[in-house]
């Protein structure tokens, strides 16, 4: 995987550039769809790429190592052949899922242990098995297994947690150097960064990521309980500290105006289930607001959902019947105001690097702020 950082916008530290794996090329800033069990929920694969653009989506390896199984996703020769996906592709480790199984895991040095949220079976990820496993996934970017450390956490905790993802990261890697991908492609490894909400743990972080000099490097264990404040001043000081010729990924967020934030302080990479989910609870980002499909007062308004966006969706069909499609129960109207949301996103991010090439993202980011956050 190799990475090119094409230019900076002069007033912000948004950046565009381009990331190339053997699986095709990605240009960044990248809102990456989550495929969290193989499928982005309710969209089409033909559709994720003609109308929503996307270049990349992400699978999930605690999910996917449960069901189909590590068994079936070798025997199909990986995800990409398994799902008919033939763009690249991002698995999160599994770690997350694993911090959000309060109650029913457990953290210690040799690794975690968990019970499947499907049938209640006792399983382990340990850095060494969670390589293998991902390696069996075949994706062309891999996220080193971390502790995805509480927003609210006290200090003591967050170092001990930091210091345990540490040396997580120095097994996983070890491994990851040991073996080789199974399927005829590349694959690459990014450090998770933790830290909590602490910033000489967050440096600490970034300086024991960044020795071990790989592709690239994402921003772990945000959005996560913290006030967005804080979340915000930890990307400004760990942007700076990353290496400026590797991407960054910031994990699991986040609204609009988020994302836009993130891009303003240097990230290239993010993902979330917010567009998919939202989405199915009948909640559409516009560019001129956000809109709750289920209110009255779209019953009879019979312009296109987002008369500002560009996708098949929003110029084809109107608010009034996708309104009442939501009333009446209809799963079309799910996957309507799925591929909407992720198309959004989408060009919410291409616009990005549009402005950003241009020279005048941080004016434009500023402008559009204030509508994406209206209540319609």
């Amino acid at each position: 995987m190799t990475f090119t950082l094409e230019t900076t916008d002069p007033a912000s530290s948004a950046r565009c550039g381009h990331f190339t794996t053997d699986h095709g090329t990605v240009q960044t800033p990248i809102f990456m769809p989550v495929g969290t069990v193989g499928s982005v929920k309710g969209v089409y694969h033909r559709d994720l790429v003609s109308d929503i653009k996307a270049q990349i989506i992400l699978g999930n390896t605690y999910h996917l190592y449960l069901r189909p199984g590590l068994d079936i996703l070798k025997r199909a020769g990986g995800l990409h052949k398994f799902i008919g996906w033939d763009r690249p592709i991002l698995t999160d480790s599994g770690g997350f899922q694993v911090f959000s199984l309060t109650g029913i895991r457990k953290l210690t040095e040799e690794g975690c242990t968990f019970s499947s949220h499907i049938d209640g079976s006792r399983h382990s990820f340990t850095p060494e098995n969670n390589v293998d496993t991902q390696r069996i996934i075949g994706a062309d970017i891999m996220m080193a297994l971390d502790e995805c450390c509480p927003g609210d956490a006290d200090y003591q905790y967050a170092k001990k947690s930091l210091g345990m993802t540490q040396r997580w990261l120095d097994r996983f890697l070890r491994r990851f150097d040991e073996t080789q991908p199974l399927y005829g492609y590349s694959q690459a490894v990014f450090p998770i960064v933790q830290g909590c909400v602490y910033p000489d743990l967050r440096r600490e972080a970034v300086e024991h990521a960044v020795k071990h000099d790989r592709e690239g490097y994402a921003i772990g264990g945000l959005a996560v309980g913290e006030p967005t404040e804080k979340m915000y001043e930890m990307l400004e000081l760990v942007c700076p500290l990353l290496p400026s010729d590797r991407p960054r990924y910031l994990m699991g967020v986040g609204t609009p105006v988020n994302i836009l934030e993130a891009i303003d302080r240097g990230v290239d990479m993010m993902d979330c289930v917010m567009p998919t989910r939202n989405a199915r609870n009948g909640m559409l980002f516009t560019w001129d607001g956000v809109m709750n499909m289920r209110n009255r007062k779209w019953a009879d308004d019979f312009s296109p959902i987002d008369p500002k966006g560009t996708s098949f969706v929003d110029t084809h069909y109107s608010k009034a019947y996708l309104r009442h499609l939501f009333m009446a129960g209809e799963m079309f109207a799910a996957m309507i105001a799925s591929e909407h949301n992720l198309a959004f996103y989408l060009e919410l991010v291409a616009k990005s690097r549009e402005h950003i090439l241009a020279g005048d993202f941080r004016r434009w980011k500023e402008s559009v702020i204030p509508t994406l956050s209206s209540r319609l």
